[in-house]
């Protein structure tokens, strides 16, 4: 049974609701695609545009899942980096570290091209400020402000001090940040909504509330829903955290973690300017980020405190609002008309998962609560493979990745153990 989307901000404000019809009868196509998100969507946009046939399955509507519950950031905050350039490095060797610093900035080019050629109304803005929470921060921001100024990205960063934060956010916070113009935000289910749009006009299929019970494999695997079926060459699964397939190859490798946001009542346009006066989108530096911006209604969206017990939060805007009321003082009391969780696909060494259940059954999954830019990335990377150009598909299959040999849910307390240590870390930090 298909559920009603969430009490979101963005479900509120979506431009065209959905209709696609329900799954029924016999489809063949290229290729069927598992799941109505962003990793789903853009891998359908990708094959589309090339002339596949291509077909969506989405078990309640597209943008229900974590696509349409995160706080609508494109940074180049890549998931894992550390440790992708380190395994990149045994592949290819000292191209690692350019590799890895392009894939950050790939998402960005993709969504604001997609944007611009298909006139999908998203609210897509510039600016994103990267704070220091304690003094002691400001050496890394220093740090990347020059990496990013060593490779060509002088003109788009500035470095901040505390005494520059008031010029760009009314709150007593911070000591400091990193000024970063080339990051956007966005409304994340406008932005889905309009691709898959533009992926039906190039011919694909979508199918909502089409919950996919079983895949049959073979040379031409077939994906069965209650009351249809869908034959294709290749197969993509990209249900991430709310998927429960293939569970002899995928289960120990992924564990969802419920990520919370909420959205105030519209605020005065004047005091809405004050509080961010350039409309920047904003996180934190801690390990257990705070993340922020105002919404093109004059909302405030707030969202932080991740759960890692794979539970949702039982009342979300009142474990959010001391945070909110501590960076934004002026807001004490304000009410919060919007709340809402999601589940991020959480990885152990935070490398993105990609790999083959089957010879022609793909996955893509795992972008540890990064996915908005990930996302697409990798959209344009699983694209590439289901149509036989692996290169970049097989580099992330070669990764070793860090199963754990229990269920889902000692998974998640240990997960939580372990953020618990760095919460404790964060002091010596």
């Amino acid at each position: 049974m298909s559920l009603p989307r969430c009490n979101s901000y963005y479900n509120a404000t979506i431009n065209q609701e959905t209709d696609f019809d329900q799954l029924q009868g016999e489809v063949d196509v290229d290729v069927v695609i598992i799941g109505g998100g962003f990793t789903g969507v853009a891998t359908a946009v990708e094959l589309s545009e090339q002339g596949y046939k291509v077909a969506i399955v989405e078990a309640n509507k597209i943008g229900w899942g974590a696509t349409g519950r995160n706080g609508g950031q494109v940074t180049g905050s890549l998931s894992g980096d550390g440790a992708i350039t380190k395994q990149l490095r045994n592949q290819i060797g000292t191209e690692a570290e350019d590799f890895v610093w392009n894939l950050r900035w790939r998402g960005h080019d993709i969504i604001k091209n997609r944007v611009a050629k298909y006139g999908i109304d998203c609210d897509l803005k510039f600016g994103h400020l990267h704070t220091a929470y304690k003094f002691a921060h400001m050496g890394e921001m220093q740090k990347t402000f020059d990496e990013g100024v060593n490779r060509g990205m002088g003109d788009e960063l500035i470095l901040l001090s505390k005494a520059d934060i008031p010029q760009y956010l009314d709150t007593p916070l911070y000591h400091g940040g990193l000024l970063n113009k080339r990051n956007m935000h966005l409304h994340s289910v406008n932005l889905c909504i309009g691709e898959a749009r533009a992926a039906v006009g190039n011919g694909a299929q979508i199918f909502e509330h089409s919950t996919v019970l079983d895949i049959i494999e073979g040379d031409r695997p077939v994906v069965k829903t209650a009351k249809g079926q869908i034959t294709a060459n290749s197969v993509v699964l990209a249900g991430n955290a709310y998927h429960k397939l293939a569970r002899k190859k995928l289960s120990g490798l992924l564990f969802p973690a419920s990520l919370g946001n909420c959205a105030t009542v519209k605020l005065d346009s004047a005091l809405a300017k004050q509080l961010n006066p350039h409309d920047v989108a904003v996180y934190d530096s801690r390990f257990v980020l705070d993340y922020y911006r105002m919404t093109a209604d004059h909302r405030l969206m707030f969202g932080g405190g991740t759960n890692y017990s794979g539970r949702d939060s039982k009342d979300v805007a009142a474990e959010l609002r001391p945070a909110l009321e501590r960076t934004f003082p002026q807001l004490k009391g304000v009410e919060i008309e919007f709340d809402w969780t999601g589940m991020a696909g959480i990885v152990v060494n935070r490398i993105p998962q990609l790999g083959k259940v089957s010879p022609n059954v793909f996955y893509c999954q795992g972008y540890s609560g990064h996915g908005v830019a990930t996302s697409h990335i990798m959209g344009e990377i699983m694209a590439a493979a289901v149509v036989g150009q692996h290169k970049e598909f097989d580099l992330f299959a070669n990764m070793k990745q860090i199963r754990l040999p229990v269920g889902e849910w000692l998974g998640n307390q240990g997960m939580a153990i372990g953020m618990l240590y760095y919460r404790m870390m964060e002091n010596f930090r």
